[in-house]
């Protein structure tokens, strides 16, 4: 079994090495307070940028807003942060209950 699970392994390990690249390009070339990265966020051309914390990274609903996110765009962003394509308000509802919760 363990045989089986090993492609998914490291395909979540390449995942997350091409994240924390963006993340660290991101945190040097952007100003963001360390413990934090951006997100762009939005449906259209005119996204809006956010500063997060890391700690969402281990949230299974903002995982969820980055698996969308790599489905649509990958893990290279001209903008310089990570995109997420959802609109403000799920946004702002799924990072409210994080707050809540961290």
């Amino acid at each position: 079994m363990g045989i089986i699970r090993l492609p998914s392994i490291i395909s979540s390990v390449k995942q997350f090495h091409k994240l924390h690249s963006v993340l660290m390009r991101n945190q040097i070339s952007n100003n963001v307070p360390k413990g934090h990265f951006a997100v762009y966020v939005g449906e259209t051309d005119n996204k809006k940028r956010y500063v997060v914390p890391i700690a969402y990274l281990n949230q299974i609903s903002f995982q969820e807003l980055l698996q969308k996110a790599e489905e649509e765009f990958g893990f290279q962003h001209s903008m310089g942060g990570l995109t997420i394509p959802c609109n403000e308000d799920a946004f702002f509802h799924v990072t409210s209950r994080l707050n809540t919760c961290l």
